[in-house]
């Protein structure tokens, strides 16, 4: 595949708290949802494609649910200059914490798609840890750069999951997920600071593009790195990501703190004893 990144390219380096990570590969007994081919992917790859896992009218409800929340989030960062941490109100917006707004955004967290799927790659007791959407504009377009998820906010265990879902189709043209396959395995890395969001890469020749329909979903590990690329269609891309950790994960901060991430607003159970 050619590679999307722009940049130089540089070795990726492990963060300090990696040291000794060993990847665990998921094995489902019996699978809810995946096929053998996928779950081997996923171990293989750090990711892999759901497809038609929702209708069509469920993701309409879920993109009719946050275009508002979306729209006061991007008319708040206009108000102060337009910026507000990595949203740029005229080209990338990120809403967060929409489950604790929103009954059908809470109840679509726990579909039973949704279900299978953590099921079959975390385990029999998970939960919520993260939602936002991200939506992409076309007045300007940007790259959100390669980096884990785990990179933001350092997770223990290191592997959860991010369902990254388009809430309409998107390819190459509009920002769909490049991801960079394997690297998963060497846990977390380092990330530096950018004005556009942290790195961990700044190129990835065997990056794999993920585009993606209405209905799929981009399932794919905290470990896996990834981006997007500019929106150069000619409508917003739109993308709700709902991150799910087993239960009993906990952030961890630079000064050795370990935080539960157990909030019940947002951060419940989706599965407990399977179900």
């Amino acid at each position: 595949m050619d590679d999307p990144g722009p940049l130089e390219r540089t070795a990726p380096r492990r963060h300090p708290q990696s040291e000794g990570f060993e990847w665990r590969p998921a094995r489902p007994e019996p699978a809810r949802r995946l096929s053998p081919a996928a779950i081997d992917g996923f171990n293989r790859d750090g990711f892999c494609v759901v497809r038609g896992a929702f209708t069509p009218a469920e993701i309409a409800a879920v993109a009719a649910e946050i275009d508002p929340m979306e729209a006061a989030h991007a008319e708040f960062a206009r108000a102060r200059g337009g910026r507000v941490r990595l949203t740029d109100a005229e080209a990338i917006t990120f809403t967060l914490h929409l489950v604790k707004r929103s009954p059908v955004l809470r109840a679509f967290a726990a579909h039973p798609a949704i279900k299978d799927i953590v099921h079959d790659l975390i385990g029999p007791d998970v939960r919520l840890y993260w939602d936002q959407a991200v939506y992409k504009k076309t007045e300007k377009p940007q790259d959100f750069p390669w980096h884990q998820d785990n990179g933001y906010s350092f997770v223990e265990p290191q592997q959860y999951l991010t369902l990254w879902i388009p809430l309409v189709d998107v390819d190459e043209a509009n920002g769909c997920p490049w991801i960079a396959p394997g690297l998963h395995r060497l846990g977390t890395l380092e990330h530096r600071p950018t004005d556009i969001g942290l790195v961990c890469l700044d190129a990835a020749p065997d990056a794999v593009a993920a585009p993606a329909r209405i209905g799929d979903v981009v399932v794919f590990s905290s470990l896996a790195p990834h981006r997007t690329g500019p929106n150069l269609g000619d409508a917003v891309r739109k993308a709700y990501i709902l991150q799910y950790a087993p239960d009993g994960a906990v952030v961890v901060l630079p000064d050795g703190q370990r935080l539960p991430q157990t909030d019940p607003d947002r951060q419940f159970f989706v599965l407990q004893g399977g179900r």
